[in-house]
């Protein structure tokens, strides 16, 4: 596990200037490119300012590299120059940011220009790639690296191992339900040397908490509507707001407003039907997604948020959480891409039978790197 950094050299220096007793914070150091082999990871909600630290890393460089010979020595090991900075993507984020230059290293507020120090890739055998094509790069930023597969965590540990590289990753390791992200993020946190965490506000309106979790809802009819826990893990789009029951918002959160509706549903129900139709019994399962989509009120989900939220504090906005579209499309994708219960021939037939969003379902079956074609009718 990664230590996390602190610096007291500002309280030292404050003292000796002869200030009172105070609160000192850690000082807002530049970064340090001397370290070989670091791999950190920059972790907080959206909005936290993870990539803004990412551009401000840049920044450093760029002065870092206008240093002499003795400079080049401290921050090199044998053609490696971590002054020399690489930024990394991922293909399936490139929704975000679409008004800013194709060469940007883009946050909330702005972004820096990366030149050819910039490539989007699909995976880790891409970041390979990169690495090979870039010899003397020594410090390599890849945002939203929870975003990538599993090998990727290896492939950073031997680079900085054998060749002295640094990595920065501003990442989630948090999911919207307040869950690590997946696989590669628990591997993250277990090769990183540094973690870093950040903040952002809450984003709720009566709130200005530190906010440590990703929120996501959708705004349906003016209505803020909290994502149900089996809402699919990864849906692509842009930061823009949105009024819509498909594509969601996110918001930075405190622990008070963060509003995660649904998870007992999902382990007391939903997961429990998913595994009798994996033993052959698909006649329950087919009855729940048939009244999600058709009668939401016949509904075991909606019996559980009678008997968990009904009389409640916030009884309405976790009753909003049923407004959305397509609750019986995202229970079924929960069962499919996550629990693996769902079989794809079981998957078609459902879909088939019971006249499902096919579009909906592509777009976030291949978002979740589990694609299927719906192109041929399903014969029973």
């Amino acid at each position: 596990m990664g230590r996390i950094e602190q610096k007291s050299e500002g309280t030292d220096f404050l003292k000796s200037l002869g200030f009172p007793t105070l609160d000192v914070h850690d000082t807002f150091s530049h970064f340090d490119f001397t370290l070989p082999g670091r791999r950190v990871l920059l972790i907080g909600p959206m909005g936290s300012g993870k990539t803004e630290f990412a551009a401000r890393v840049w920044r450093d460089a760029a002065i870092a590299q206008k240093k002499g010979e003795k400079v080049r020595r401290q921050t090199s090991s044998a053609e490696v120059d971590r002054r020399k900075v690489f930024f990394i993507r991922s293909e399936i984020d490139g929704a975000r940011f679409t008004e800013y230059p194709e060469d940007a290293l883009c946050y909330r507020s702005g972004y820096v220009s990366c030149g050819q120090n910039i490539a989007r890739i699909r995976d880790s055998f891409g970041l390979e790639q990169v690495l090979a094509d870039n010899p003397t790069v020594g410090t390599f930023i890849i945002d939203e690296a929870s975003f990538f597969d599993e090998r990727l965590a290896y492939v950073v540990r031997n680079h900085s191992y054998e060749r002295g590289v640094m990595f920065i990753f501003p990442t989630l390791i948090l999911n919207f339900r307040r869950d690590l992200f997946n696989s590669t993020a628990r591997l993250m946190l277990d090769i990183a040397t540094d973690v870093i965490p950040l903040t952002a506000y809450c984003e709720h309106s009566d709130c200005i908490n530190d906010a440590f979790y990703t929120y996501r809802y959708y705004q349906v009819e003016g209505k803020e509507c909290p994502a149900l826990y089996f809402d699919p893990l990864i849906i692509v789009g842009g930061d823009s707001h949105k009024d819509s029951t498909l594509e969601p918002n996110y918001a930075a959160r405190c622990d008070e407003h963060h509003y995660l509706p649904g998870k007992e549903y999902t382990f007391f129900h939903l997961k429990p039907l998913g595994e009798m139709a994996a033993r052959g019994e698909e006649k329950p399962l087919l009855a729940e997604l048939a009244s999600l989509k058709n009668d939401i009120e016949r509904s075991m989900l909606y019996q559980n948020f009678c008997e968990r939220y009904r009389g409640k504090r916030d009884e309405e906005i976790f009753f909003n959480a049923l407004k959305p579209q397509n609750i019986a499309e995202k229970a079924l994708v929960f069962l499919f891409c996550e629990q693996n219960l769902v079989p794809e021939e079981l998957l078609l037939r459902l879909v088939s039978q019971l006249d499902l969003d096919t579009a909906y379902l592509s777009k976030v079956l291949s978002d979740n790197k589990r694609p299927v074609s719906f192109a041929q009718p399903f014969l029973f």
